[in-house]
């Protein structure tokens, strides 16, 4: 489990936990949060613990060996740290599936690690395909690794894609177009904005962004759903995924986030993938893949939720979605740049260095100061360099200053 104390992490050791006769926690890479990372190791007992920040390492050791004899787990994990170690575990040998769910692009080189050792890969992070899907995509090719798509929106193309005549061709998920797919619609909620109109948002504030109305998701993700960027940068992953051009990518608003996604087939067929907002049924599916695991949970009773409705995206209220079309034609290093300025603009807003309404403007900013120098063919050293570029020159412009929050009203 790459990220085990994110989201994505904490739900998919609770499905372990609910089907223990089927799943065995073996690896788990994390953060910042050593308690939970102390209760996860007492839980799960896994054989390999890494956490991304090597300073925390005799933390976490202390906290295991002050731990009362009966809560010490059968065997202490073996420990590791840093960017190599991270790696390591995402590459242990007694795998056989990794789920990555780190945020951002803190995610792609553990992620790499685990395509080049022949993992299969429950993908919870997008940003892997996005930034660097030319350098992924062959590596899944040669190590023959199976790539299942974990977050909600492409678990459900996914498994729709299992109803059809070409169900094999769509197994591997990646890149290979899929004979007689149309087009792919893609739902959004349409974020914690989508019932304010575009000049209201002048006014918007960081608790107004962060507070999803249907999804429980952490602030940097809530935040993309509130510029709709997390949709412009699945459309770019659908895209890398599922082989399919960007004019047959549409985005419809669904406010009540019950159709996942849909896909239309040759003959005008549409079909769907429904649930409650939950993502612990797109990871249990990948877990679990090509099986289905009967499970407790609720079932959706549409009955009680009364009613389905679409609009079409305003791109007033959403400019992001049309920079990720943008950059995902451009394609290249484009779509790495796009990824890293929205990250980096996206914590500046957080840190309250820029208003809601900057972030589509520093990554416009960023996307075109790069077109000279896009790559069309990048090697994994040139997506790491841009990555670099693109979260500098944002910084950069927030030093100088911002139409809406200047530098000199920050210091005040």
């Amino acid at each position: 489990m790459l990220g085990s104390t994110g989201s994505i992490g904490t739900q998919t050791l609770e499905i372990a936990e609910e089907f223990p006769e089927r799943f065995r926690v073996v690896a788990l890479t994390a953060g910042t949060n050593v308690s939970l990372v102390v209760e996860q190791i007492k839980r799960h007992h896994p054989e390999v613990v890494a956490l991304a920040d090597a300073s925390l390492l005799p933390q976490l050791k202390q906290q295991l060996n002050a731990l009362p004899s009966e809560q010490q787990p059968p065997h202490l994990p073996q420990l590791l740290a840093g960017p190599e170690g991270l790696n390591v575990a995402a590459s242990w040998d007694s795998a056989d599936l990794v789920v990555s769910g780190i945020v951002g692009c803190a995610g792609l080189l553990p992620t790499l690690a685990a395509i080049k050792a022949g993992k299969d890969l429950a993908l919870a992070n997008k940003e892997t395909l996005i930034a660097a899907a030319p350098v992924v995509l062959p590596e899944l090719k040669r190590s023959g690794s199976r790539l299942l798509p974990a977050d909600s929106e492409h678990s459900a193309i996914f498994q729709c894609l299992q109803g059809t005549p070409w169900a094999e061709n769509a197994r591997l998920s990646t890149g290979v177009p899929t004979p007689g797919l149309r087009h792919i619609q893609l739902t959004a909620s349409g974020g914690a904005f989508r019932d304010w109109s575009a000049k209201d948002l002048e006014k918007a504030t960081i608790a107004d962004a962060t507070s999803h109305p249907n999804w429980s998701m952490g602030r940097k993700i809530t935040v993309d759903s509130a510029t709709l960027m997390n949709k412009g940068l699945e459309v770019i992953e659908a895209h890398y995924l599922f082989g399919i051009d960007y004019d047959q990518i549409e985005i419809v608003i669904h406010p009540q986030s019950i159709i996942h996604s849909m896909i239309e087939l040759a003959d005008s067929s549409v079909l769907a993938q429904l649930g409650w907002p939950d993502m612990k049924l797109p990871i249990l599916y990948c877990l679990s893949w090509p099986e289905r695991l009967e499970t407790p949970w609720r079932r959706l009773n549409l009955a009680e939720v009364g009613e389905l409705t679409f609009r079409a995206p305003d791109t007033k209220k959403y400019p992001c979605m049309e920079l990720a079309y943008a950059a995902g034609r451009a394609g290249g290093t484009m779509p790495a740049v796009l990824n890293a300025a929205n990250e980096e603009a996206v914590a500046q807003f957080l840190e309250e260095r820029i208003h809601f309404l900057d972030i589509p403007e520093v990554i416009e900013a960023a996307c075109e100061r790069h077109k000279p120098d896009l790559q069309t063919q990048p090697q994994l050293d040139d997506v790491l360099a841009v990555d670099a570029w693109a979260r500098k020159a944002v910084q950069e412009q927030v030093t100088r200053g911002t139409r809406r929050l200047p530098l000199l009203a920050l210091k005040a």
